[in-house]
């Protein structure tokens, strides 16, 4: 019998993870990655009796994973918002999901333990650009514009640290920062004791941000704009919320990042991409990504490798 925490390795994922262990400690083997290393259930090998928490990565991308472990007798705790599927009808399968647009795993977690750790749930939102939500639980719990703002810089440096095309891109290990935060009930008293690590990714991701700002769309129109990164570190680690800060800024338009890969197929580049819906339009970013074999959610989603001339395809579908 073993324990498994599976967890997609940005700042929704982490967060999650921290209020159920602040709830109920187990200790267990973490299973992490970049977050687009969503197929975790695959890497491990479920036994009879085994406990599995898998929490923000895609139950449909997860499915024979699922069902391997099911089969072999494993008990899955399982916690979402991105595409299920059809979610199995189990015993041992206690499901949590819900893929509305203005929700995160972290907040589905909080309405599971009843606000419990709700600072923990506010930063993971404001990490995943659920921002209006955040703003209205920081208002229930009392919070001063400092304390917000704090939360906020960092579930969203959280989040930029799982970008990367792999884990030399980051600057922790999605499970080194697991246990660097899980010791604390409150974000606060981590930001506190560990200023550190909280100056080292806030500080990080204003660099990056810096220069990803100052790239001019390749294309426009008053509905959308897709933005080319070059293959540098900087660049693969800013891709993803990159795209959340545009959508910020013009809220009216969906936003298409590519970033370069090492990678390329006939002498041409292929892409990773990050797909940004308008915030004032949250939907179809998914079913746009899954078109070129990629997923996420309603008003988030990406593609691990889009080839060139696959460009001009998607820039149609926006």
């Amino acid at each position: 019998m073993a324990n498994y925490d599976i967890f997609n390795g940005d700042a929704d994922g982490i967060c999650s993870l921290i209020q159920l262990r602040q709830a109920m400690p187990k200790e267990a083997t973490l299973v992490t990655g970049v977050k687009r290393d969503i197929k975790l259930l695959a890497s491990i090998e479920p036994q009879a009796g085994d406990d599995i928490t898998v929490l923000d990565v895609s139950m449909d991308k997860n499915m024979k994973g699922l069902h391997a472990a099911l089969e072999a007798g494993a008990k899955v705790f399982y916690a979402d918002h991105h595409q299920a599927g059809d979610i199995p009808e189990h015993a041992n399968l206690e499901a949590h999901i819900n893929t509305a647009s203005n929700t995160c795993t972290g907040l589905i977690i909080d309405y599971y333990l009843e606000g419990k750790y709700r600072e923990w749930a506010i930063t993971a939102a404001f990490g995943d650009n659920i921002d209006q939500v955040a703003e209205e639980y920081s208002a229930k719990l009392g919070l001063s514009d400092e304390q917000k703002g704090q939360l906020r810089d960092l579930g969203v440096a959280m989040n930029y640290n799982g970008y990367g095309a792999s884990l030399e891109d980051l600057f922790y290990h999605p499970a080194e920062l697991f246990r660097l935060t899980s010791p604390y009930a409150s974000p606060f008293d981590f930001i506190k004791e560990r200023n550190d690590v909280y100056t080292t990714l806030t500080e990080g991701y204003k660099s990056d941000l810096e220069k990803g700002l100052t790239l001019p769309p390749v294309r426009e129109n008053e509905r959308a704009a897709m933005i080319m990164l070059p293959n540098e570190q900087w660049a693969r680690r800013i891709s993803g919320v990159l795209g959340n800060e545009l959508a910020n800024m013009y809220p009216d338009r969906a936003h298409v990042l590519l970033t370069e890969r090492k990678e390329v197929v006939d002498g041409e580049p292929t892409y990773l991409v990050s797909i940004r819906a308008a915030k004032t339009n949250l939907t179809g970013a998914d079913t746009i990504a899954v078109k070129f074999g990629g997923g996420g959610r309603k008003g988030a989603a990406g593609i691990d490798d889009l080839l060139a001339k696959d460009v001009d395809a998607l820039w149609a579908e926006f």
